[in-house]
């Protein structure tokens, strides 16, 4: 009998690897890096949008913007991680972030670096944490009971 013939069953196709963790956390987060490099655009900028910052609260401008990135995060994380916990993590990420963008603007003509604005972007990533945990607590609950 020739050796490597085994009895009966082809040899089968080696299994593809799944991706390495760290291109999912990249392709899942990437509207969430996307967003963060608008915000820094924004910030660079010593009167970004002034049509709007002329009629609406900087401190709403403040909220509504780490709200959202706070819900793009929120999502991003939701795929590598329990949905809970990537609100904690999208809320103080958002808060970081907020911080280093006050920061930053130090350094831009005609801006100003407020602790007010970084507790406003506090408050919007809190919020938009929030509320992205309790869309997708939802929606994946509707999910699960059409499966």
């Amino acid at each position: 009998m020739s050796e490597g013939i085994q009895g009966g069953a082809p040899p089968q196709e080696p299994l593809q690897a799944p991706p390495p963790r760290w291109w999912l956390a990249l392709y899942w987060l990437l509207p969430a890096i996307a967003y963060a490099a608008l915000i820094f655009w924004l910030s660079s900028q010593p009167n970004p949008l002034p049509r709007l910052s002329s009629r609406v609260s900087d401190k709403l401008l403040h909220l509504v913007e780490y709200a959202t990135f706070a819900v793009v995060a929120s999502w991003g994380l939701s795929h590598l991680m329990a949905l809970p916990r990537a609100a904690r993590w999208a809320a103080l990420i958002g808060s970081l972030y907020g911080a280093t963008d006050e920061f930053h603007q130090r350094f831009v003509p005609h801006r100003s670096a407020e602790v007010a604005d970084w507790l406003t972007d506090t408050v919007g990533a809190a919020l938009g944490a929030l509320l992205a945990w309790l869309i997708l607590r939802r929606w994946r609950a509707r999910a699960s009971i059409r499966r």
